[in-house]
């Protein structure tokens, strides 16, 4: 792992740098830090406007092969473009989904058709993605799934059955990547399947599930008989769970320099506000500021560590594992920092219509960090049983 930047990477910061101030402006000025962790129902549309002005640009998909229309990025330029995005100001990306985790998964296991049909609509900014992993039974534990995916005889279609949760912007996307089981008899991780499927059909229910911030970022989707071809199951019946992980890797890979980018700008606003109201004075909140920002930091080298020594495959160094532990919990933790220098303003709504402010949702919408994406104690399991091998926990 390197610390420091060429003369080239730096010559590339200044690139993105030039562009985002140049472009990040007039309409889209008033997205600027907009769009982050209980805020990704603000500016729907413009942002995904943005995605497009982005593509033109030839800033989405950077780190992809020039072979798929990506710059072939390498790690240290995927870094740069993430802090300077941040630095200037740039909204929750609506794409995040489709480019850092559908693409790259197509790209190490799909067919050239899949490649052909769903990659450039990623490139451009035009499809939106989102994932089918979760459900009611089967959250933390995705060897549980029960959806269905049975092969019709007649058309050689796919017809899949069950209910997705927790599932992220589905009611904005396109389309969603859905684990299914191809085997009635199979269980756990065996007999599954990885299918790219259309939203915008029959047999398709999103609703929209409320949170505490009063918006609707997580949804159910139901799946009654949804119709998949066979040409966009990814791999053999069978290798859902290969795939799956493989995807997982890409979450626990580059996708990770994005989401750094929000606790930046949302660490930044906490110290703004810190300067304003006096809360900086006080020496306690001094220091959690210190450990927030020193907190951030580790995480930052942690995630170039691992980046270092990740494959094409989306397969990580064991250190990966500690990733998804250590970030929950250090937003949970910032989401208290930014309740407690706001003081008495944290409980109050300013007026009608009483929307929260950006830290309170942030707050909140926190609350979930350590439950969603497998929750605290599945993470110490997997880091104790996968990455120090020690016994697996007894199954009652």
């Amino acid at each position: 792992m390197k610390l420091s930047f060429s003369a080239q990477d730096e010559t590339f910061r200044e690139e993105v740098a030039t562009w985002m101030g140049e472009n990040l402006t007039g309409e889209f000025a008033q997205m600027r830090y907009r769009g982050g962790p209980g805020d990704e129902h603000v500016f729907v549309e413009e942002r995904k406007a943005w995605e497009r002005k982005l593509h033109g640009g030839g800033w989405t998909c950077i780190g992809w092969p020039e072979a798929y229309g990506g710059r072939g990025a390498t790690i240290e330029q995927q870094v740069i473009f993430n802090e300077e995005y941040a630095r200037a100001g740039g909204p929750g990306r609506m794409g995040h989904i489709g480019e850092t985790l559908t693409g790259p998964t197509l790209i190490a296991y799909g067919t050239d058709e899949q490649r052909e049909r769903y990659l450039p609509g990623i490139l451009r900014g035009e499809d939106f993605w989102c994932q089918g992993y979760s459900e009611p039974s089967a959250g933390s534990d995705l060897a549980n799934v029960k959806t269905r995916a049975i092969k019709d005889k007649d058309s050689g279609q796919w017809k899949i059955s069950g209910q997705k949760v927790w599932t992220s912007l589905a009611h904005e996307s396109e389309y969603c990547f859905v684990i299914a089981r191809t085997d009635s008899e199979s269980v756990g991780n065996k007999g599954l399947g990885f299918f790219l499927v259309t939203l915008d059909q029959p047999g398709v229910d999103i609703r929209p599930i409320q949170q505490m911030t009063g918006t609707s970022e997580f949804n159910e989707v139901f799946f009654d008989e949804a119709v998949c071809a066979d040409s966009d199951l990814v791999g053999a019946p069978g290798d859902g769970w290969k795939v799956a992980m493989g995807l997982l890797g890409f979450e626990r890979g580059v996708s990770t320099l994005g989401q750094q980018m929000l606790f930046q700008n949302e660490l930044d606003e906490i110290v703004r506000l810190a300067k304003v109201n006096g809360a900086s004075q006080d020496p306690a909140l001094r220091q959690r500021i210190a450990d927030a920002h020193i907190g951030l930091r580790i995480m930052r080298y942690n995630s170039m560590r691992m980046l270092s020594g990740g494959g094409d495959d989306g397969s990580l160094q064991k250190e990966a594992m500690i990733y998804k532990l250590y970030w929950s919990s250090w937003h949970r933790n910032l989401g208290k920092l930014a309740m407690d220098v706001m003081g008495p303003e944290s409980e109050v709504l300013d007026a009608a219509p009483y929307e929260l402010s950006r830290l309170q949702a942030m707050y909140l919408f926190t609350r979930a960090d350590t439950i969603y994406g497998g929750t605290n104690q599945i993470q110490r399991n997997i880091i104790a049983e996968r990455a120090l091998g020690m016994p697996r926990e007894p199954r009652g």
